[in-house]
Order: C-alpha cells, then structure tokens, then sequence
C-alpha cells in the first residue's frame, strides 16, 4: 500500500492529499489534524520573509502520509515552482545511507566495527597524532590504538574534517577524483586526537567508511548503495549522479547576499548546482545524494519500521538499535551516522528523547521519532543557517499535533 501511496504522492497536489488523507485521522485521540493544517501557511511565511527560496515538507504518522506539501521556488531565475516530486541534494543526510551499507556489511559477517581500520585498508598503517607545543611547534606520536570502523561512524576516530591543505582539501567543492584516490590521500593525513577520546565532526572519516565498503563488498561505492538500498526500496528519484532526464526537476542552492537570494555557484559544495555536478568522479558517501521528500520517506520510514519496509528486510532491529545509541565518550549526541537527540536545545523544539536522523548543509533533514511514531522530513536547498528557522517551525508543528491518551 504504501508504495502506490508514493506514486500517488508524485502525481497529486498538495491540496488533494490534504482533503483524503487528514479527515482519516480528524477525532482520533492520536492525531490532530487540524493543527497539521498550519503547516502550509506557516511554511509560506518563511519564503515571504526571505529565509528561504522555497522547501518540500513531509509528516508521517505511524506510517501514513498526514501532510506532504511545496511553497516557494526551486529556480527563482526561470520560475520554476517547488513541487513535492522536486530533486534536492541531501547534503550529509548521505551520511546515513552509507551508515545503513556498513551495516548490511556488518550483518553478513563481511565488516568487524571493533577492527581497526587499517585491517581494511593497509594505507592507514603508521598514522601519526599532531599535536601543537605550547611553543607553537608541532609534534607528532603513534596513537595508543589505531581508529577502528565503528570510530569513523560516530565521528570519534580523530580525523579533520576535511585536509587543510594538498589535492583533495576541497574534494567536497569540485569532486574531480575517485573515492579510491581521496580515502588513500586521506591516509597520509594525521590525527587531531586520540581515536576514541573525543568527537570530532568528520567528513573524512565517513568518506573512509565509503571506501572500506567497496573493499568488503567488491562493488563500487555508489553501486553498492543503488543495488541494495536505493533500488529495492523504490528510491527512484535518487542518485549520486544526475542523469539527463532528471536534471529539470532539481533545486538550484542560494544563499542571502546584501538582504537577497542570490544563486549559490561556486560557493556551494558539490560545485555550481547549475552544471549538475558535470565530469564529477567522486560519489562523496559523506554528502553526495540527490533526492525527494518521497524517496526519503521510503528510507525513514523503513527505520522507523525497525528496518522494515513493504514486507522486505533491510536491516535487523538489533542493528539499528546499535546505530541509534549516542556512542560519544563527551555526549554529544551522535550515534553510528545518525544524530541522536539527548540535549536540551533539540527536545525544546518539542522532539521526544530518543529522536534520531540526520541534517544536511542546504538545509535539509529527516528525523525519526520512535515515542511519537512520527517520520518528518524538511528539504530546502539554502546555503546558509536561513533554512533552520523553518526545520524547526515543522517539526514543533508536527509533534504536538500527537495526541497520546493517557493511562
């Protein structure tokens, strides 16, 4: 049922899923649907004031689609209209997918997370820990334990960001190399802490993670998250690549300069979104997915499943219980490749202790809410911090429309 609700979804108005499928849950004690009716409006707020060019929302409850709408532009030059079957790049939502690939890996008895990396991948033999002297020079020593798998899921394994300096620095910018070669410059890159010690967010490190995939696997990065990921749970509009006959449905990226919404070209990652990432060899398992708000509520949605969607088994719930702990030493609140909600800022926009999912830098996001048995789903295509303002206005709006009855 729920994979024709998606075609359905693709082909309707906003308008027309609001008039079949919120009177279902009008008078229920568990759904108020009339306070999901603030949705549209509020979200057109945020375009009228400029916070925004435009976004995709989605709300499900209990695995039924209670509100799914567009406001604003995904091309404000050619006036091209936000549509909820319009394609955005996720950003570091990609994060999760790769975590889910391991995972798979992990379940096959392909992939150990307590090994070290360097099991997998030999370059990594030797890495050093910088650190800077009260001085100012810098030293360098062995680590007491060399970063393991699970330590580049959580973002604990010690590596930067991203290099500072040399060839692949800027990879998330023009992605003109293999993930093979990146991962492998990447080893020659030294530690900025203990691996285990401290958490540092790391593009590097999930990008490590996207290669150690293809070694246990055999199968290309991206091919690999395509045939058993994106492919079988009929993910149709998502890809790392942008084919041709998808290209007129995918979101240009802006950002505010002197008080408006210029286009984002060659300040946005994964380059100019216009030239749709054209000679591009890097499928980046950090932030390199397009999608739509449906695509991704087939993924969340399996999640919130326990890795279950349409009768197919995707992941064990013992696998994603593991994902979804916070496996930080200082808490910060992230688990293996999913944010995970224990800090009080997330739970004062009314989210429930226990939500987890993920945030991507143009302001997109999906996140799971077990308690409320809630999926939400935000996609804007903003190069700057404009788009949070409206995350959060949607999911607050969301989770108090729940309606617990008390015992």
């Amino acid at each position: 049922m729920l994979r024709s609700l998606g075609l359905v979804l693709r082909r309707v108005s906003f308008a027309w899923i609001v008039l079949t499928l919120l009177p279902a849950f009008a008078g229920t004690d568990s759904i108020d649907a009339e306070r999901l009716k603030l949705i549209p409006a509020r979200m057109q707020e945020f375009v009228a004031d400029g916070s925004i060019s435009g976004a995709v929302y989605l709300v499900a409850y209990r695995g039924r689609v209670l509100a799914f709408g567009a406001v604003g532009s995904s091309d404000i030059e050619n006036h091209k209209p936000m549509r909820t079957d319009t394609i955005v790049q996720i950003m570091s939502q990609t994060k999760s997918f790769t975590g889910v690939a391991a995972m798979m890996l992990v379940e096959e008895g392909k992939l150990d997370l307590t090994r070290p990396v360097q099991d997998y991948l030999p370059e990594f033999k030797g890495q050093l820990i910088e650190e800077k002297q009260p001085d100012g020079s810098i030293s360098t020593h062995p680590p007491e334990h060399p970063m393991t798998v699970w330590q580049l899921m959580c973002h604990t394994a010690g590596l930067p960001f991203l290099p500072s300096s040399g060839p692949f620095h800027r990879i998330n910018f023009n992605l003109n190399a293999t993930l093979e070669e990146v991962v492998r410059g990447f080893a020659g890159e030294h530690l900025l802490t203990e691996p285990g010690r401290k958490y540092l967010y790391s593009n590097m490190g999930i990008a490590t993670l996207g290669r150690i995939i293809e070694v246990v696997s055999g199968q290309e990065y991206s091919r690999f998250v395509q045939s058993r990921i994106l492919g079988p749970l009929g993910m149709h509009d998502s890809f790392f690549y942008p084919p041709q006959s998808k290209k007129a449905r995918i979101a240009m990226v802006y950002q505010h300069e002197n008080g408006k919404l210029v286009l984002s070209r060659g300040r946005a990652q994964a380059g100019d979104p216009a030239e749709y990432r054209a000679g591009a060899k890097y499928p980046g398992p950090e932030l390199g997915l397009y999608s739509t708000a449906d695509d991704l509520f087939r993924f969340y949605q399996m999640l919130a499943n326990g890795g279950l969607f349409e009768g197919r088994r995707y992941l064990s719930a013992q696998a994603l219980e593991v994902m979804k702990q916070d496996h930080t030493p200082d808490h910060s609140g992230y688990g293996l490749t999913f944010t995970v909600l224990n800090n009080q800022t997330m739970l004062l926009n009314l989210a429930s202790p226990g939500t987890f999912g993920h945030d991507g830098a143009f302001g997109t996001g999906g996140w799971i809410d077990p308690r409320n048995e809630l999926v939400v789903i935000f996609l804007s295509q903003m190069n700057d911090a404009t788009a949070k303002s409206a995350q959060h206005a949607l999911v607050q709006i969301a989770e108090s429309a729940v309606r617990k009855t008390q015992n």
